[in-house]
């Protein structure tokens, strides 16, 4: 009898990817979710503000609740720390059910949260405590979930199935917008200020649940030897790799401030500096934010050719020497479908990072600190240049000096591309490749 190996190892590939599949479902259904709860907060403010914060004018409503969203960019940090240091001592897995029960929480408590007129100055504190459970959330998900993605994801494939965490991002942000329009059409402006803002969070608290069901049957990645080092999971442990730190925080700098800057804080430049009305902006930003989502696969497949050190290059030289065209030239553009074009050319360039943003990052690191390496120096890169991209873009408007901003991006695109220039390809020498 002979034994037809070209036949199994087809059936062994097939049953990899379909394993490879179930996994990244399970895994990044809870990063949806954690986007998802994170963004509805921002596009629900101006309906509950007046619930927490009833004293003061519109503007000082909106500001408070602004702090809540800034509050939750200022946790991921510890939530980096912390969710790391639990996915590299007890298990990728253990670190992603907790992570998204905390989101959970976080979001049923809003959902149910009585306003300041029946619990007093209870009711904003209770606000902030469950903004904070959800920033923690948020900056544990990424670590751990690129993390498990990098290491449960095929050989040689392992840049399309990774893209899927950002994928998740995008469609988490989709999602809470479409969410808030179906809401706006059905109920009336009364009624959302009423109790219709409660509904999106009543929403993510459930889809937690699903994706808790779902993470719960995922297989571990880490292994027992990995776990147990002394150093699994320290800073102490995590030091001993400062240059792969550095590396990882320095190209993440920029990457994060173009994507915020092309994503969020578009859809306001559209309408305060181009003067195109509000409607028409939130559509072309909705629909460029579909198309960038489609695109992370694609990206994602590339570098698996090229490899992710050229993604980076080309991310950080096209980034450096295209921001202030593409800035300048949606200043002045008067078209839906022009902006649309240029938004586009602009997410296409970030496409390059955003795709492997967090595969490239868990191949710098060993197996005993990768989960920790990964999601602080995220979160401190992200929480510094991420979070404050809307505020500085708006701070150098109202100052009379908009272009700087354009220039700032640049000079930070301009540092990922040399950090990308000077890094070693994990890819193809990292530790994944090499089974350390």
């Amino acid at each position: 009898m002979t034994v037809d190996t070209f036949g199994q190892s087809v059936v062994t590939r097939s049953s990899e990817t379909r394993r490879c599949i179930k996994a990244i479902v399970g895994a990044s259904s809870g990063n949806l979710v954690e986007w998802f709860d994170f963004f509805v907060y921002s596009f629900c403010s101006i309906y509950f503000a007046h619930a927490f914060f009833p004293g003061g004018n519109t503007n000082t409503q909106l500001l408070n609740t602004a702090g809540g969203f800034a509050t939750g960019f200022l946790m991921r940090p510890i939530g980096g720390w912390m969710f790391g240091r639990i996915a590299d001592r007890y298990g990728r897995r253990h670190s992603m059910i907790v992570s998204v029960l905390m989101m959970c929480t976080g979001s049923l408590v809003i959902a149910l949260l009585p306003t300041y007129a029946s619990i007093g100055t209870a009711a904003p504190v209770l606000l902030l405590v469950a903004r904070c459970f959800q920033g923690l959330s948020v900056g544990g998900e990424y670590g751990t979930s690129a993390t498990y993605m990098s290491e449960v994801t095929v050989a040689g494939r392992k840049g399309f199935f990774a893209s899927f965490q950002y994928v998740t991002v995008i469609t988490g942000q989709v999602a809470a917008l479409l969410v808030v329009i179906v809401l706006q059409t059905m109920l009336t402006d009364q009624e959302l200020r009423a109790w219709g803002w409660r509904v999106p969070f009543a929403i993510g608290a459930v889809a937690a649940v699903v994706s808790l069901y779902l993470r719960r049957s995922l297989e571990e990645t880490s292994s027992t030897a990995s776990r147990n080092r002394e150093d699994a999971g320290t800073l102490r442990g995590l030091l001993m790799h400062k240059r792969a730190l550095a590396t990882v925080i320095g190209f993440t700098a920029g990457g994060s401030l173009a994507f915020y800057t092309f994503t969020t804080y578009m859809q306001k430049y559209l309408v305060n500096t181009a003067g195109m009305n509000a409607k028409s902006a939130s559509t072309v930003m909705s629909l460029a934010l579909v198309v960038f989502m489609l695109m992370q696969p694609l990206f994602g497949a590339l570098s698996d050719r090229i490899g992710r050190r050229m993604s980076m290059i080309l991310f950080g030289v096209l980034a450096a020497t295209c921001t202030v065209p593409l800035m300048y030239a949606l200043k002045s553009v008067s078209s839906p479908y022009a902006a649309f074009g240029w938004v586009m050319a602009a997410l296409l360039i970030v496409s390059f990072y955003t795709s492997i943003s967090g595969l490239i990052k868990a191949e710098m690191f060993p197996p005993e600190v990768r989960a920790l390496g990964v999601g602080l120096s995220y979160a401190i890169a992200n929480a510094i240049f991420g979070g404050s991209a809307e505020y500085v873009a708006l701070w150098l408007k109202a100052v009379g000096i908009e272009p700087a901003f354009y220039w700032y991006v640049t000079a930070l695109c301009v540092i990922a591309g040399v950090v990308a220039i000077c890094m070693r390809d994990p890819s193809k020498e990292g530790y994944l490749r090499s089974g350390r």
